[in-house]
């Protein structure tokens, strides 16, 4: 990155400076932090550890907090002054870290020029990020640091790169490269080394298909090869134009109005040339709809960061689900000491936090990703005395956010749009009475929302029994303080359909363990999708999951549930439906559900697609034809990928189905599949595709090696690149597919 190394703060940076490092109250220790001369990345060692070191790079810091803005750092706040004090934020899963300087003015240094940083690396175009990457691998390869590398050199950069690949092929291209005949590579020949290395013949072909010359692609080429492999149909024309403005390096090709080939494979690697539809990434849905109509991004036991048994509870796991859009978080409240509430899975080894830290913590996150409502949902299970103090806690940190009545001039027979609940934040929790009415002062009823046993799953373990008198007192009272706030979300037991069609009210909303949801939607799923048009209702992991593991959200998304709530701190398959589904609509955690699940008349059952309706099943045909530098699985010496590529699809039940490519041996540079892999979608509105790349093991389970999963009606057709995911959720650039998707009806 060329950075400008005059600037002061990142001067510093290079300079290195010695950082403590905190991870606890006891355990601060000094390690040396300095930038690199790529101005990316970042390596640091103890002082001790002979050669051992650590590194990260830049793009891998969402943000930098400063002062005591961390768990962590807020314990020690007395022995180091905040202005010492930083915290580095990772994308995805991976934890803070905590640093303190050793003055004011070093700790500014490395918050303003990690910003600045930051703030570079993010604002790349495509050249100049592939300029870095290259750049990048000079770097890792020239192990003298001679700024020269030998063919030794790059023989050992080519294992590095997952490349395999014959001597003698390798030394030609070389040989081409090194155009001062010194018998090494300098930087530029090194770039042009990258180039003919990284040259893509299948991108190449499609090319020709298109180009008079074979050298370049005229406007009205380009235009047809817009129209007849990208379906671009009629802005064909102009499009070719902006392609050409946008991604075309030679001005010579721009002034003829042309695209080279180094521009058309930008344009597809770019995220134009994406699969997923650029303009349904934005905010672009209808959000005037009852909030019964969306699906929810939702969060359980969202204090955890690890498992339900031991697990660590932290206000982090708030910010990290926030901050992913996720717009439903989940408080398990207790009675704390001192009269103060506090949060954690109960009679279990889970650490414990203060509920008005969360709060204090909502309040500031809540809005960062989306301005669309978050609603907390209470589990409570804490004394009438100590339900008062939470509801203070509420209106004091809260304030006019949290919303306390019924919006003015809405009619009570549907609930509330997002678009008039903006920055607004909801209380899910036990109400005395209804919206209509005042009754008594006080309620005896069960006051926990205890989920196992309100729904008859009682397969919850803990570590302890619960104490004697919790068993007996199932009834205990409500606090009026606390009811008061609940508006739109009251929790109550689920009684039936039947019961719900003639007696419930719309602010009504009970839970289901997934085997009761799962249950349900098999014996009545059109009731189902009929019951959630009109009332919310949150689907929650069952009791035996104690590792924090997930169920399928897809199964519960098939009958219009809203809340679908998962352990966000788990990633894997599940997260990925949920990330996927939630990619479009600008990510602001709500997707508005098909017509024919807001709509009275339908009958839709998912489990027969066929007789609803507007039904069109498709055929999806994916022809994987490429990947290009796929990370390595195994970091041993020597050890290349055998990768081969999934495509699942996830939907209603006649929709589940997954095919794959045979794997390549030894190849995670550049591997060609050229496989089409065929599926029929009956209900495309619903469908998610995922894809995933594997490393093959003919004795043991295949390797992850990256995903990518989007909702079928959000794919481009034609020639698309997937740009693929980390088991975190986070971007592996430039590792990609490339594929050719087609989209039919299936007749």
């Amino acid at each position: 990155m060329n950075t400008k190394f005059d600037d002061p703060h990142i001067a510093v940076m290079m300079a290195g400076s010695t950082l403590r490092k905190v991870k606890s109250r006891s355990w601060k220790k000094q390690r040396h932090f300095r930038l690199l001369e790529d101005g990316l990345t970042i390596w640091y060692k103890s002082r001790w550890a002979g050669r051992g070191h650590s590194t990260f790079s830049v793009t891998e810091v969402e943000a930098v907090r400063e002062g005591h803005q961390s768990e962590v750092l807020l314990s020690i706040a007395e022995e180091f002054p905040a202005s010492h004090c930083f915290t580095l934020v990772f994308h995805g899963r991976q934890g803070n870290l905590d640093l303190v300087a050793d003055s004011p003015e070093e700790a500014r240094a490395w918050v303003q020029g990690v910003r600045k940083l930051i703030h570079k690396a993010q604002t790349m175009d495509e050249k100049e990020r592939l300029d870095q990457w290259v750049f990048d691998w000079f770097q890792k390869a020239d192990k003298n640091k001679d700024g020269k590398m030998n063919f030794k050199e790059v023989k050992t950069l080519l294992k590095m790169m997952n490349v395999e690949m014959n001597e003698e092929h390798a030394l030609h291209l070389f040989t081409m490269a090194d155009k001062s005949e010194s018998g090494s590579l300098e930087i530029e020949e090194f770039v042009l080394f990258y180039k003919m290395l990284t040259q893509r013949d299948e991108v190449w072909k499609v090319f020709q298909d298109y180009s008079g010359d074979g050298e370049k692609l005229m406007l009205e080429e380009l235009e047809s090869f817009l129209k007849i492999e990208q379906h671009e149909g009629e802005q064909s024309g102009r499009r070719a134009k902006e392609l050409i403005g946008r991604y075309e390096p030679s001005e010579t090709a721009i002034k003829q109005e042309a695209m080279s080939l180094d521009g058309f494979q930008m344009y597809l690697c770019s995220q134009e040339g994406s699969i997923f539809r650029p303009e349904l990434l934005e905010l672009q849905q209808d959000m005037s709809r009852p909030l019964s109509h969306y699906f929810i991004s939702s969060s359980h036991n969202t204090y955890l960061l690890e498992d339900q048994l031991r697990g660590h509870s932290s206000v982090e796991a708030y910010i990290q689900a926030l901050k992913r859009g996720c717009r439903c978080v989940e408080l398990d409240c207790w009675d704390g000491h001192d009269g103060e509430p506090i949060v954690y899975h109960g009679h279990t080894l889970t650490t414990k936090i203060l509920f008005k830290d969360i709060i204090s913590t909502v309040k500031e996150y809540a809005f960062k990703a989306s301005d669309f409502p978050v609603i907390l949902s209470l589990e409570n299970h804490c004394s009438v005395e100590q339900q008062t103090v939470m509801a203070r806690y509420l209106r004091q940190i809260l304030g006019d956010a949290l919303l306390v009545c019924p919006l003015g001039g809405h009619d009570l027979q549907h609930l509330p749009p997002p678009q008039e609940l903006k920055s607004k934040i909801l209380l899910k929790a036990k109400k005395i009475g209804g919206l209509e009415s005042c009754p008594d002062d006080t309620l005896t009823d069960e006051v926990s929302d205890d989920e196992e046993l309100a729904n008859g799953d009682a397969d919850s373990p803990s570590t302890e029994d619960p104490p004697a008198e919790k068993k007996t007192d199932k009834k205990s009272k409500l606090s009026r303080e606390l009811s008061d706030l609940v508006v739109y979300c009251k929790s109550v037991h689920f009684h039936g359909f039947d019961h719900a069609r003639s007696h419930a009210k719309f602010y009504e909303m009970s839970s289901f363990s997934e085997s009761k949801a799962r249950r349900l939607a098999k014996e009545a799923g059109a009731d189902f999708v009929q019951y959630n048009m009109r009332q919310l209702s949150r689907v929650y992991p069952g009791g035996l999951r104690t590792d924090s593991s997930n169920y399928n959200p897809q199964d519960m998304w098939n009958v219009g549930c809203q809340i679908v709530a998962l352990n966000f701190q788990t990633a894997g398959l599940e997260m990925d439906l949920n990330d996927g589904l939630f990619r479009q609509n600008g990510g602001c955690g709500y997707v508005l559900k098909p017509d024919f699940m807001r709509d009275a008349t339908s009958r839709f059952n998912p489990e027969k697609p066929e007789e609803h309706q507007g039904y069109k099943p498709l055929r999806l045909a994916v022809q994987v034809i490429s990947g290009q530098q796929l990370p390595k699985v195994n970091q041993k010496e020597g050890s290349i990928v055998d990768p081969l590529v999934r495509v699942e699809v996830y939907g209603v039940p006649k929709d589940q189905a997954r095919e794959e490519t045979p794997h390549i041996q030894n190849n995670g540079f550049n591997p060609v599949w050229n496989k089409t892999l065929n599926f029929v979608i009956h209900t495309p509105e619903l469908a998610l595709v995922r894809f995933v790349v594997e490393d093959y093991d003919k004795a043991s389970r295949n390797d992850f090696i990256g995903q990518f999963t989007l909702p079928f009606k959000c794919m481009q057709t034609g020639f698309r690149h997937i740009h693929l995911l980390s088991k975190d959720g986070t971007a592996i650039p430039p590792s990609s597919l490339f594929v050719n998707i087609s989209i039919s009806a299936y007749t």
